[in-house]
C-alpha cells in the first residue's frame, strides 16, 4: 500500500509524525485531501480540524488535530503541516474549550470563537 510520511509541527513542538494513507485539512481555498501520488502542493492552512488516516504496524487508525494557521506542503511522498498552533484531539480539555467558546461569544470575539469551535470539533472527531 502506498503511504505518505506525515509531519505535523506546531511553532513550539512536533505534534505528530507517522505514516498515513490520507490527510484532510482546510486551506484558504477550501478543504483538501492528500493521498499518495498527489501533485506537489504548497498552501496556507486555515483554522480547522486536520484528519490523518494512519497506517503502520498497529493497523489503520485516525489522528485528529485542531490546527490554527500555518502552511501545508506535499512533495515526493512527504506531507508537512507547519502550524502556528496545533493540538491533538486527545490533548484538548473539552470543558475548558466550551468555556472559551462561551466567553468568546459573550465578548463578540470572532477569532477566539473560531479557535474554540475548531478545538471542540477536533475533540469530538477524535473520540
Amino acid at each position: 500500500m502506498a503511504e505518505l510520511h506525515v509531519e505535523l509541527v506546531a511553532a513550539d513542538r512536533q505534534v505528530w509524525s507517522g505514516r498515513a494513507s490520507r490527510v484532510v485539512a482546510r486551506t484558504v481555498s477550501g478543504e483538501i485531501g492528500i493521498m499518495p501520488g498527489h501533485q506537489p502542493l504548497l498552501a496556507v492552512l486555515q483554522s480547522g480540524p486536520v484528519t490523518v488516516r494512519t497506517t503502520g504496524e498497529s493497523g489503520e487508525g485516525t489522528v485528529v488535530a485542531a490546527v490554527h494557521g500555518g502552511f501545508i506542503s506535499y512533495t515526493d511522498g512527504k506531507l508537512s503541516l507547519l502550524a502556528e498552533i496545533a493540538e491533538l484531539a486527545d490533548e484538548i480539555d473539552v470543558e475548558r474549550a466550551q468555556r472559551a467558546l462561551d466567553q468568546a461569544r459573550s465578548d463578540a470575539d470572532a477569532a477566539a470563537e473560531r479557535r474554540a469551535d475548531v478545538r471542540l470539533r477536533a475533540a469530538a472527531a477524535g473520540r
